[in-house]
């Protein structure tokens, strides 16, 4: 990789494959606990549209509105245990997800990381890529299936295997700042930052793990707002909404 290489304007090429990691928290709505139907239908609708539009299009869920593991061992859970409650979490959100984008006229397969054949398909590489090459949308819970991974490590994990184009973190915040932009009123954001930056600043947008694999595999990320109307929509299109992490610009 050049190392000089500019990192690539957010929506200046639309992608065929993408990866949208979404946080268990994104289907709460504003409920404390569980899962908003109409948040869920939204998503959905917007996923599917997405795939109507040509694209292939994977979904990595996390469980935190239900079970948070790293919470758990905190409190004195054995943190192995803890995650693996924490993936069965993600299974129900995965399952809530694919119910309602098959409502949306998209078939869909969810896929997991640990075994659980009567609700869903093993996660095999080749069986995925196959699924999107076939315009099913793939949904895939359980994180990596091994404790102390998060979903972020997960999705970027799942994007280089599966050879997506961009990971796009769905959050509650429109991109990456240089602060906590709730708790300092003069956080600046970034529109592009490089990894070894992001990494050096430790930014809390993302987990370590997830942004040392994608620099490994050159693999861009762009952390956007998904509360917007049809924001998820704009991202998976590959309009310029949000921060790109990707190779180091050059100073």
């Amino acid at each position: 990789m050049d190392p000089n290489r500019a990192l690539p304007e957010p929506g200046a090429s639309r992608p065929r494959r993408v990866l949208l990691k979404l946080s268990g928290e994104a289907l709460l709505g504003d409920r404390p606990y569980g899962i908003d139907p109409d948040v869920v239908r939204d998503i959905a609708q917007q996923i599917a549209t997405g795939r109507k539009d040509g694209l292939e299009v994977a979904v990595v869920v996390g469980g935190g509105n239900i079970f948070r593991g790293l919470a758990a061992a905190s409190a004195g859970m054995d943190r192995a245990t803890a995650d693996y409650m924490g993936m069965l979490a993600t299974a129900m959100n995965g399952l809530a997800l694919q119910d309602a984008i098959e409502q949306a006229g998209c078939p869909t397969r969810v896929m997991s990381a640990i075994a659980m054949n009567e609700i869903a398909e093993p996660y095999i590489r080749r069986r995925a890529v196959r699924h999107l090459e076939k315009g099913r949308v793939v949904v895939l819970v359980a994180g990596t299936g091994n404790p102390y991974f998060t979903t972020d490590t997960a999705a970027t994990l799942r994007a280089v295997e599966m050879a997506a184009e961009v990971i796009l973190k769905a959050t509650r915040v429109d991109g990456v700042y240089d602060a906590d932009p709730e708790k300092n009123p003069n956080a600046t954001r970034y529109a592009r930052i490089g990894y070894t930056e992001f990494l050096a600043n430790r930014l809390e947008a993302l987990d370590a793990t997830a942004v040392s694999l994608a620099m490994d595999n050159e693999m861009p990320i762009v952390v956007f707002d998904m509360t917007p109307p049809g924001n998820i929509l704009r991202a998976i299109r590959g309009e310029g909404i949000g921060t790109v992490i990707g190779p180091e610009v050059a100073s």
